[in-house]
């Protein structure tokens, strides 16, 4: 029986109708103005709990607390979709200040009510949190109460928010504006096209060494022609951030993003010292794929670019139809939610211009669906980016039954998610491989992965490291970021490349979110530790997919260190997790170079 054909565009009619001029969603947000404030009453008026009875108020709070947030949730998925799948769209950016003043207005309601969990007596907190009303949520407001209480006075915490409505997230937003103006000269058949960046970044994949190089000087060039204003950006963004630490006594700054990934440092310094440790079959590797392509060393265009004969495209279609076969090996519920995800549109794939570059997947968590973003050109990269958006999908999925608070998840564990279905579909496509050719061609596809996570993240994380440092003194100039960023990429790549990419700063969203601050260590985090699991569900086949999703179901209320203790038995701040871990993509890549002797 012919599967289904599969449209390349999402539906966001499903949610409010009429795109960014929908007179729905103008009322949803109307709603929201009326209620955020409503919220930020209660929040302040409810008294301190001082006995384990107050536990039923409390949990009337957080019911309301919840309605909202879901909401808001909503909102912030329906306008990031909007700006994704058309950059100049104008109203989906007015759209998205609307829903950033809100959600300042709905963290200061949150934060009042944080206060009020900080008053609590410490004597009292362990009855209140055990009572019946609220035992399922011991650790979320635990965890609110003791990050409350590392922040300064809520008048304070109030006023921060208030001021990165038009200060903090605003020069997020100038970047996002920034990025829809950039466009990179192409020619083809004599004709100059102007490609959006997504588009031009899907050249770097091209077989023909000319187009790479020709679309990499453009690309430098064109983020070049606007790295000035991209350092401005990068500069107050971050300035912004550091004043903030600096203000609620936070020496380190990565302080923030272990606590929001809910990660010890030891556990992050042990997984760079062991990447750092093994990446020589890595650079083996690199020079290997520089003699393969006839060139004494890699340049930074050829990394994604496939090794032999003609590119293996595939149509959306075939795609789609190839993840579907392979998850089907993996377990029953992950086959049918995704065949649900593409029968019903969430998936934005089409190859187009204005769109924004990248991926993502969003959750619209009041109508327990979820939206995944791409542009699909049929390279085995654009295959294993929709499974890996799959991933993040059936991980919000997998949540449903989970009370609200407990599913807010941290980006570490969220990459597990994702990085675990790109394993599924990369490791079968290799052993299913129809010729040796396709075989070495979807292998090396999987080195580039572990090249781009132990390698290029390893790049990000050490400019940024180095560049906030340097930013505590004071503004960091073009000249010297791009030094900084060349730096960092010569340590990450051991030096193995020919030539780098010194403006990757200003053409990578993930320096300028202002959501999570450092979007790059839970990547590797997450592809190592997604290994692991991977390991155990070879081992036990379909069985493994339940305790696969219990996992899943507990990534929102533990720390990473107890989560992979009760659900795989390892110590994450000890080396051997990881060892065996970064063992399983050096073999890989002792497979790739026993392959191309």
């Amino acid at each position: 029986m012919k599967a289904a054909t599969y449209a390349e565009t999402w539906d966001l009619d499903v949610f409010f109708e009429g795109g960014s001029k929908s007179v729905a969603f103008k009322k949803y947000l109307e709603e929201l103005e009326v209620d955020v404030p409503s919220f930020k009453v209660q929040a302040e008026s409810i008294k301190v709990p001082q006995t384990k009875e107050d536990s039923i108020l409390l949990g009337e709070v957080l019911e309301k607390f919840q309605g909202i947030a879901k909401r808001m949730r909503q909102a912030g998925a329906f306008v990031g979709c909007l700006q994704a799948q058309d950059t100049n769209d104008k109203h989906a950016s007015v759209l998205r200040g609307k829903v950033t003043q809100l959600s300042s207005q709905f963290q200061n309601a949150l934060a009042a009510f944080d206060q009020k969990l900080v008053q609590v007596d410490d004597a009292v907190w362990p009855e209140l949190v055990n009572a019946d009303a609220l035992t399922e949520l011991k650790f979320a407001l635990t965890e609110r109460r003791n990050r409350a209480k590392n922040k300064l006075q809520m008048e304070q915490e109030t006023l921060i928010n208030a001021l990165s409505v038009d200060g903090y997230h605003a020069w997020g937003q100038l970047y996002d504006t920034l990025v829809s103006k950039v466009k990179i000269p192409y020619k083809e058949d004599d004709k100059v096209h102007e490609l959006s960046v997504g588009q031009a970044a899907n050249k770097f994949s091209s077989a023909d060494r000319s187009v790479r190089k020709s679309v990499f000087e453009e690309w430098e060039k064109a983020w070049g022609s606007g790295a000035d204003l991209f350092a401005h950006t990068l500069n107050h963004l971050s300035g912004f951030r550091l004043n903030v630490y600096e203000k609620r006594g936070w020496d380190d700054v990565l302080s923030e993003p272990l606590e929001i990934n809910r990660m010890k440092r030891e556990t992050l310094d042990v997984m760079w010292k062991v990447i750092s440790e093994n990446k020589q079959p890595l650079v083996s590797y690199l020079k290997r794929k520089a003699d393969l392509l006839g060139v004494e060393k890699l340049s930074w265009y050829d990394l994604d670019a496939p090794i032999g004969g003609e590119e293996a495209k595939v149509s959306y279609q075939e795609g789609a139809e190839f993840i579907l076969d392979q998850f089907s090996h993996f377990g029953e519920e992950l086959t049918s939610f995704t065949k649900k995800a593409f029968e019903n549109r969430w998936i934005e794939a089409e190859d187009r211009p204005g769109k924004a570059p990248g991926g993502f997947c969003t959750s619209f968590t009041e109508s327990d669906q979820s939206r995944i973003f791409m542009t699909f050109s049929g390279t085995p990269s654009n295959i294993a980016t929709l499974a890996h958006e799959l991933g993040h999908a059936f991980h919000q999925h997998a949540m449903a039954g989970v009370h609200p608070l407990n599913r807010n998840y941290a980006m570490n564990v969220a990459e597990t998610a994702s990085t675990f279905a790109e394993m599924i579909v990369a490791d079968a496509s290799v052993k299913k491989a129809k010729s040796d050719d396709e075989r070495l061609a979807l292998l090396e596809d999987k080195v580039q992965r572990s090249v781009a996570l132990l390698m290029n993240i390893h790049g990000r994380f050490l400019f940024e490291t180095s560049f906030y440092e340097e930013r505590k003194k004071g503004i960091v100039s073009t000249e010297r970021i791009n030094q900084l960023m060349e730096a960092a990429q010569k340590e990450a790549y051991c030096d193995a490349l020919g030539e780098y990419h010194p403006h990757f700063w200003a053409s990578k969203l993930h320096f300028y979110i202002t959501g999570v601050p450092f979007y790059n260590f839970p990547y590797t985090f997450g592809y190592l530790f997604s290994l692991g699991i991977y390991a155990k569900a070879l081992e036990e086949g379909t069985a493994f997919e339940e305790k696969y999703i219990a996992l899943l179901k507990d990534t929102g209320s533990m720390q990473v260190e107890d989560l992979a203790m009760k659900h795989l038995g390892v110590d994450l701040t000890k080396e051997d997790f990881w060892q065996k871990a970064v063992q399983l993509t050096v073999q890989d890549v002792e497979e790739f170079l026993e392959a191309t002797k």
